[in-house]
């Protein structure tokens, strides 16, 4: 047994063991944890990936005549100003109001890189704060002070994303391909800080970590926390921290975010945290999980190890599907080295927890009144086949009063769909049959997709109605925006 201090000893007299998490592997393999835990002090751990739940409080002094901040915009992505007069916290997954794919994540990066930016305000107008707008730049040195506090950071372990559906999905999981075209993953498995000490152990309030290059802390378990896919809550000091292990990025279709460098070290206090610190990308598990379905329970393709997500291939419904990762194993490991490096050279020491990381936690959903889906708002379908006349196709449409008609084919599968404009434009072509002039690439919905899907669907593709379809592309139904309107408004 050892203890936090008799480590930090080691370090002040120089002679502190520190190893890699990679190198402990071996180590362990070889000689055991037992004998381990007697050689090695320390274990460093590494973890590079974006982690959007970031950002930074500031506080930019007072100007002449003072003002207090009623709204507050660092090169033009707002920053959130409900705190005291010139305080303001900037997120990072929050966008510019004028320059494309850039948010507060690049103003992050380019502050901590030297750069200056412009600083726009307008305030309540006071008594003591009588001033009602101000214009300036600022630098890191300006500021007064510059804390990142981070919301949620270096998750456990992350799940990962494929999509099954017929179309191209941009998520904060980057750009997913359909048919199950691609995989991507989040966290550095066997590096990653909390599979390090999945007891958390040696993790919780006031643990001195290496946070973007700088000295940082574990202020508790971060947002979302739900071991095995536990997270962290960190700050530390924006004016020390270190370009290379900030970088801004823009997932198109979802936000802009940031990529972070943050090591943890573990100290090897017995046999047990050497036996944690062995584990291989082999024993920990994650699940693939189906974008492609919108609803919030998204179904499980599989479960997967680390081990194979970093072989870069999957094996889904028979088929290999190549694999990337959204985390940085390169960086990762560099943040171990220099970690390791910083304690070998007495510039960096342990602290043990005031409080432990919860070790079980439940995630729940957002309670919400009532969830309506589609299967409330859909109506029957006429449907038809593609090699139906054009005449035919108007007559169903005058018949039945609609302006909607799914193209099935004789098992009742979808193909596309045709509407009364479709049949209108026809006409004046001279085309004889629906599959001239149908439109084959549909976007459709499942029958108990929540209705906000449909009209967000509606409204991002700019159409009227979508087919309710089942995990066949059999059609069930349809519901259009006239009908989803007439009934909101009788519920």
């Amino acid at each position: 047994m050892k203890t936090v201090e008799e480590i930090n000893e080691k370090i002040r007299n120089g002679d502190v063991v520190v190893v890699t998490a990679k190198e402990m592997k071996e180590i362990v393999s070889q000689i055991g944890p037992e004998k381990a835990a007697k050689d090695v002090d320390v274990v460093t751990t590494g973890t590079f990936g974006a982690m959007c739940s970031t950002g930074a409080i500031f506080n930019f002094g007072h100007a002449d005549p003072p003002i207090k901040f009623k709204k507050v915009w660092l090169n033009d992505v707002e920053a959130y100003a409900g705190l005291a007069a010139v305080d303001a916290f900037l997120g990072v997954t929050k966008p510019s109001e004028t320059k494309e794919l850039y948010g507060g994540a690049h103003v992050i990066e380019e502050l901590v890189s030297g750069k200056e930016v412009e600083l726009r305000a307008i305030g309540f107008g006071t008594d003591c704060y009588p001033r009602k707008e101000i214009e300036t730049t600022v630098s890191l040195e300006d500021i007064n002070q510059a804390v990142m506090v981070n919301p949620r950071n270096a998750y456990q372990r992350y799940r990962a994303a494929t999509n099954s559906s017929d179309k191209v999905l941009r998520t904060y999981m980057g750009t997913l391909l359909p048919h199950y075209g691609n995989v991507t993953y989040a966290g550095t498995g066997e590096l990653s800080p909390m599979n390090n000490d999945p007891d958390f152990r040696t993790l919780g309030v006031g643990t001195r970590i290496f946070l973007c290059g700088a000295k940082g802390y574990i202020i508790g378990e971060g947002t979302q926390h739900a071991p095995p896919f536990g997270t962290l809550m960190v700050k530390g000091n924006l004016k020390e921290m270190k370009p290379e292990y900030i970088k801004a990025c823009y997932f198109p279709g979802y936000a802009p975010s940031i990529f972070l460098g943050i090591g943890i070290p573990i100290p090897i206090l017995d046999a047990d945290l050497a036996r944690a610190t062995a584990i291989r990308d082999s024993e920990i598990k994650t699940t693939i999980i189906d974008f492609g379905v919108a609803r919030r329970g998204r179904p499980v393709v599989r479960e997967v190890s680390y081990a194979e997500l970093k072989s870069g291939k999957v094996e889904i419904n028979g088929q290999e599907v190549r694999v990337s990762p959204l985390s940085s194993y390169y960086v990762s490991e560099k943040i171990m080295k220099e970690l390791k490096k910083l304690i070998e050279k007495g510039e960096f020491f342990l602290s043990a927890p005031v409080e432990r990381v919860k070790g079980s936690e439940v995630f729940k959903p957002m309670k919400q009144k009532e969830i309506r889906v589609v299967r409330e708002f859909m109506t029957k379908a006429i449907t038809i086949s593609e090699n139906l006349g054009i005449e035919e196709a108007a007559e169903l449409i005058v018949k039945n009063n609609v302006n909607h008609l799914p193209v099935v084919d004789e098992e009742g599968t979808l193909k596309g769909i045709v509407t009364s404009w479709d049949i209108a434009r026809a006409v004046t072509k001279g085309a004889r049959k629906v599959s001239e002039v149908m439109t084959r690439n549909v976007i459709t919905v499942f029958p108990e997709d929540p209705i906000a899907i449909a009209i967000s669907k509606l409204e991002k593709f700019d159409i009227s109605a979508l087919p309710v379809i089942d995990a066949k592309r059999k059609v069930l139904g349809i519901v259009t925006s006239e009908t989803i309107s007439r009934l909101a408004e009788v519920s």
